[in-house]
């Protein structure tokens, strides 16, 4: 059974991957550095200051504790456990798949990009949901952003796919233990 998801997913990534265009490959890869974003984030923190300005470091705080549990669990413990190479490391692939600047590390399952977007725009809608209703845009660029891994060549759909799905545990683990924290806090002070 896992032969056969396996090959699915490499089908799928070869289908996918096949879909570029050589104006693009600059675009896309500038979209996967951080450098790119730096105007985002800025704007993303003023946005949240204005919504929480009190309480903005438990929201940063939270930010940061849900990109930690996501990147240690996908590139601290699955990326070396299950040692499944890139599809830019495999020699399978060569001459047939699309593979647009570096190729990053010998393993990718799991994504650490779709990971850590689909966390923080988890987290920041549980966190902010009433106060900044329009965060639900962010789950358009975490998926912007994991889907160009595909499109580079660096990851399969499914690396993609448990990625997204390990930011959104994070990003609700988080959620859950600032809000228990603030909680129990706020009852230690108030006593």
């Amino acid at each position: 059974m896992i032969e056969r998801l396996k090959g699915w997913d490499e089908q799928l990534f070869i289908w996918l991957n096949s879909f570029h265009a050589d104006w693009l490959d600059p675009i896309v890869f500038q979209l996967t550095q951080t450098v790119t974003w730096i105007p985002f984030y800025a704007i993303l923190i003023y946005l949240i200051y204005r919504a929480e300005n009190k309480g903005i470091w438990w929201v940063l705080g939270g930010a940061a504790l849900t990109i930690l549990i996501s990147d240690q669990v996908t590139s601290g413990f699955m990326k070396p456990f299950f040692e499944r190479l890139r599809p830019c490391h495999d020699e399978r692939w060569e001459g047939i798949m699309h593979n647009y600047g570096r190729c990053g590390g010998l393993f990718g399952f799991v994504s650490s990009h779709a990971a850590n977007t689909f966390g923080i725009a988890t987290f920041l809608n549980l966190k902010l949901k009433d106060k900044i209703p329009y965060l639900k845009w962010l789950y358009l660029w975490a998926f912007l952003i994991s889907y160009t891994r595909i499109y580079l060549g660096v990851h399969y759909p499914f690396d993609i796919l448990l990625g997204a799905v390990i930011g959104i545990i994070a990003g609700w683990l988080t959620w859950f233990l600032i809000v228990f924290v603030k909680r129990e806090i706020l009852k230690t002070f108030l006593k």
